[in-house]
């Protein structure tokens, strides 16, 4: 068990330096807020004693004294004392992940009753059951790639932009998958949390995987799964796929008939970006209990609203 002692330390130490005219201050007013300073210099300190009132109580106490505590406590607290940390709001979250899916007329196909593309809208609903509360965002291409949306935990707006695609609405004919990968990458890095990437698609086009490793971005991108949409002896023969795979360094995922497609790429998804969620900052922050100390300040000031107080001083 970590000893709480070894780990305290303070948030902002920027702030103790204004304990320097905090003291500074207490001086001068030592210096120059004593009423008796004139006579001391006039008259001998045993007669001066028997001449006045109260100069021989104890002065621990003083109002500037506590003045001085009360500074120095308050700054204390505005420099952030903490010794635990203090889970991220993102800790339990599952890291988001980015649909990439190709609108194409091949999409149409129905091979994969009823078409390939409303199977793969199937599948997508399955996958968002398969990871409940996590962010996802949607991304179309064909000839040209289009953000459709961020990353949400709304499940149900996901569905729908998934409903409204087809690519009778898509500007261009064509196959930019490596446009599209990389669009979601930029999505998922400005969200600062890492996430992956679940490609659908049935088809690549041969340029796209040269257009994958010449991006120069495949170091940075994101754990990425291409779950085709195509029946399952037709994967092994499509060579463009397996190429854009590798480019990729993805996983392929085969559609089936129940969702056990869905569950695997969950799985894959949830365990890629673990690690990567950590380094984007969902690590334990530091807990400030500065404000703990603010009823101590509260006590140490609250005799300066007793009339007469500070001319006990």
């Amino acid at each position: 068990m970590t000893d709480p002692l070894s780990e305290l330390h303070v948030l902002r130490p920027w702030w103790l330096l204004l304990l320097i005219p905090a003291v500074a201050l207490w001086w001068l007013d030592r210096r120059t807020g004593d009423p008796l300073r004139p006579w001391r210099a006039a008259m001998a300190p045993e007669l001066l004693a028997h001449l006045t009132v109260g100069g021989g109580a104890n002065r621990r106490f003083a109002p500037g004294t506590l003045l001085l505590l009360g500074w120095f406590v308050g700054i204390v607290a505005m420099a952030g004392p903490t010794w635990r940390r203090e889970p991220s709001l993102f800790a339990d979250a599952a890291p988001p992940a980015m649909i990439v899916l190709r609108v194409t007329p091949t999409m149409t196909t129905p091979d994969l009753p009823p078409t390939r593309l409303e199977r793969a809208r199937q599948k997508i609903s399955d996958l968002l059951d398969q990871r409940e509360g996590a962010a996802t965002g949607l991304v179309a291409y064909s000839g040209s790639a289009h953000l459709v949306l961020p990353p949400t935990t709304d499940k149900e707006v996901v569905l729908t932009m998934a409903r409204a695609l087809s690519p009778e609405i898509m500007p261009r004919e064509g196959d930019q998958l490596a446009q599209a990968v990389n669009l979601a990458a930029r999505v998922l890095a400005e969200g600062k949390r890492g996430g992956s990437l679940v490609v659908l698609a049935d088809a690549v086009a041969p340029d796209q995987a040269n257009a994958l490793r010449g991006t120069g971005q495949s170091a940075d991108r994101p754990p990425t799964v291409l779950w085709v949409m195509l029946p399952p002896d037709h994967v092994a023969q499509d060579t463009a796929l397996q190429n854009a795979a590798t480019a990729l360094d993805a996983r392929v995922v085969e559609v089936t008939p129940d969702p056990t497609d869905a569950a695997s790429v969950a799985r894959r998804l949830d365990s890629a970006t673990a690690p990567a969620a950590t380094a984007h900052g969902d690590e334990a922050r530091w807990q400030d209990a500065g404000y703990w100390l603010t009823p101590l300040i509260a006590a140490l000031v609250l005799g300066w609203f007793r009339r007469g107080w500070r001319l006990a001083a």
